[in-house]
C-alpha cells in the first residue's frame, strides 16, 4: 500500500525546497552556500535557509570560533558575525534543523529591532554574549521577532510550491501525509483540492491558538473527505533536543542549570484538551523531553476520565515525538490509548546529541520497541523539513538504528523493529491515527486504491538497499500519479 508520513510540515517543506540547504558537515560549508546565494539575490533582499545543526559541526573554525560563544554544553553556537562576512549586503535568517532555533545576521537583527535592551519573549530566548549583546541565535518564540519581519509568499506561491512538491513525495512512495502547518497551508490545500490537483491524502491539524475559532465554527476531527480532512488540535509542551529546550526532569549534561523549557503545565493542557473534546476535536501534543511527556500524559489521564464522565467518545489523541520518556511513564500511552507519533530518522540523526546531553536517560529514547511491547499504537513520520520525508530512510533507521554509511553496532539495539512492524507504522498505524483504518493502509477489497510499485522486496532485500529505494509507480485514488521514466 501507499505509505503515509504521519508528521510533516508541508508548507515549510515545499517552500524549503527553494531555500539555502544548510544541512552541512561544517560551518564553513554552510557559510559558503550562503555566500553563493548572496551573489544571486538583489542587495537588501532576504536570504533564507534551513537545516543547520551546530552539534554536527564540532569545533567551529569561522571568525566567531575564537570567541567560543558557548551557552552551556560542549558545542559552541555560530554567530551573527559569521553571516555578516558571508552576506554583508543582505538580511539573513536560517532556521535550525530542529525548527526550534534560528540564526540571524546583524542586518536581520536590526530590522527586527533586537538589541541588548530587548527582553526575552515568553517561552523564548535571545542568546547574548558576555557583554549582553545579541549573538544572532534565537530560541523558540524569540524566532518570531525576526520571522515576523520577513515578507511572506502570497497564496499563489504557497499553492504552487505544494503542488510542485507532490511528485517528489510520490516518488518517495508517499500517498498521504498528516500536516502540522498553519492557515496558509490549509488554504493552499483547499485550493488544490477544489481544482482537482490534490493527489495526496492530507489530514490537517489545527494550531491550538485557533482552538476557539475551530470550536465556534463547529469543526470536528474527521470532517472532510478522503483527500482532505480535519485532524487534531496541535499544542506544544516543550522545545527540542538540539537547542536544549526539550523539558527534562534532570538537567542537561554539562549545563547544570538547564532543564529545558516547559510551555505549560499539565493542568493548563487539560483545560485546552477538555475544551477540544467537548467540541469533538482530538488533541495532539509535541513532547520531546521526559518531563514534557509526563505532563502530557497526566493531562491525557484527566481527559480520559472527563470523556467517560461526560459520555464523550474516546478520541484518538496523540503525542508527537515521544523522544525521551521516564521509565514510570513508558506504559502509559498504551494504558490511555494514546497514539505514539514518532519519527525513526530522528533517532539516528540525534543519537550523538542525545548521548551528549542526556547520558543514561537515552535507554528509553526513541523507544519504539518499548511502546509496541506495552501495546501502544505507532504512527511513523519524518517531521520534514527537519528530516527528509523519504519513508525508506525512516524504515532503515527503524530496523537498524544506525546512520546511513556507518558500520558497527546499532544504537540501543533493543529498540529495533522488524521490517513488518516498521512498515505497519507507516501504513496501518498512520491510518488508525487518521480514523481511516477500515479504508486505508492496506491492500484489500473496499480500501482506497493507493499503492506503490517497488523494484525490490522491502521485507527481504539487504537493509542498505532501503536507502536508495523509491517508487517505480505510485497510484493514488486509482490514478497513476507517478511513473518512473
Amino acid at each position: 500500500p501507499g505509505l503515509t508520513d504521519a508528521h510533516i510540515h508541508l508548507h515549510h517543506y515545499a517552500l524549503g525546497l527553494q531555500k539555502v540547504d544548510c544541512e552541512t558537515s561544517t560551518l564553513e560549508e554552510c557559510l559558503r552556500r550562503v555566500a553563493e546565494r548572496a551573489k544571486t539575490v538583489k542587495k537588501g533582499e532576504w536570504i533564507l535557509g534551513h537545516g543547520w545543526n551546530q552539534n554536527e559541526w564540532g569545533e567551529l573554525t569561522a571568525k566567531s570560533a575564537k570567541e567560543e560563544i558557548n551557552f552551556g554544553g560542549e558545542i559552541p553556537w555560530p554567530s551573527a558575525r559569521d553571516l555578516d562576512f558571508a552576506a554583508p549586503d543582505h538580511p539573513v535568517y536560517l532556521t535550525a534543523k530542529s525548527l526550534h532555533a534560528a540564526w540571524a545576521n546583524s542586518a536581520a537583527l536590526k530590522l527586527a529591532g533586537i538589541a541588548s535592551s530587548t527582553p526575552n519573549p515568553e517561552n523564548g530566548e535571545i542568546q547574548r554574549d558576555a557583554r549582553g549583546q545579541p549573538t544572532g541565535i534565537l530560541l523558540e518564540s524569540a524566532m518570531e521577532l525576526v520571522s515576523a519581519k520577513i515578507p511572506q509568499p502570497g497564496m499563489d506561491a504557497v499553492t504552487e510550491a505544494i503542488r510542485a512538491a507532490q511528485p517528489i513525495l510520490w516518488k518517495m512512495g508517499l500517498t498521504g501525509v498528516h500536516d502540522f502547518d498553519r492557515r496558509a497551508c490549509f488554504m493552499a490545500l483547499q485550493q488544490l483540492h477544489q481544482r482537482g490537483e490534490l493527489k495526496l491524502r492530507v489530514v490537517k491539524s489545527i494550531p491550538v491558538e485557533d482552538l476557539e475559532h475551530a470550536c465556534e465554527l463547529g469543526l470536528q476531527s474527521g470532517f472532510g473527505d478522503d483527500w482532505l480532512r480535519v485532524g487534531n488540535i496541535k499544542a506544544f509542551m516543550d522545545g527540542a533536543l538540539g537547542p536544549r529546550t526539550a523539558a527534562m526532569f534532570q538537567p542537561y549534561l554539562g549545563d547544570a542549570e538547564n532543564r529545558g523549557i516547559l510551555n505549560m503545565d499539565g493542568e493548563h493542557l487539560f483545560e485546552l484538551a477538555r475544551r477540544a473534546a467537548d467540541a469533538g476535536l482530538a488533541m495532539t501534543v509535541h513532547a520531546i523531553g521526559d518531563r514534557a511527556n509526563h505532563e502530557v500524559l497526566d493531562a491525557y489521564e484527566q481527559l480520559r476520565g472527563y470523556e467517560r464522565a461526560h459520555g464523550l467518545p474516546a478520541l484518538r489523541h496523540r503525542i508527537e515525538h515521544v523522544q525521551a520518556i521516564h521509565p514510570d511513564d513508558a506504559a502509559r500511552l498504551s494504558a490511555l490509548n494514546v497514539i505514539a507519533s514518532m519519527q525513526p530518522i530522528h533517532a539516528t540523526s540525534d543519537m550523538r546529541m542525545a548521548e551528549r546531553y542526556w547520558g543514561g536517560r537515552t535507554r528509553l529514547a526513541y523507544a519504539w520497541r518499548t511502546q509496541l511491547a506495552h501495546g501502544a499504537r505507532l504512527a511513523f513520520g519524518s517531521d520534514a523539513p527537519v528530516e527528509s520525508p523519504n519513508p525508506f530512510l525512516g524504515l532503515f533507521a527503524a530496523v537498524t538504528r544506525r546512520r546511513a554509511g556507518e558500520a558497527g553496532e546499532a544504537w540501543i539495539p533493543e529498540e529495533k523493529l522488524t521490517r513488518r512492524e516498521a512498515v505497519e507504522a507507516y501504513t496501518m498505524g498512520a491510518a488508525y491515527a487518521a480514523g481511516m483504518e477500515t479504508r486505508l493502509g492496506r491492500l484489500a477489497p473496499g480500501c482506497l486504491a493507493d499503492l506503490i510499485v517497488l523494484e525490490k522486496d522491502p521485507f527481504a532485500c539487504p537493509a542498505e538497499d532501503l536507502l536508495t529505494m523509491q517508487s517505480s509507480a505510485t497510484m493514488a485514488g486509482g490514478d497513476w500519479v507517478w511513473r518512473s521514466a
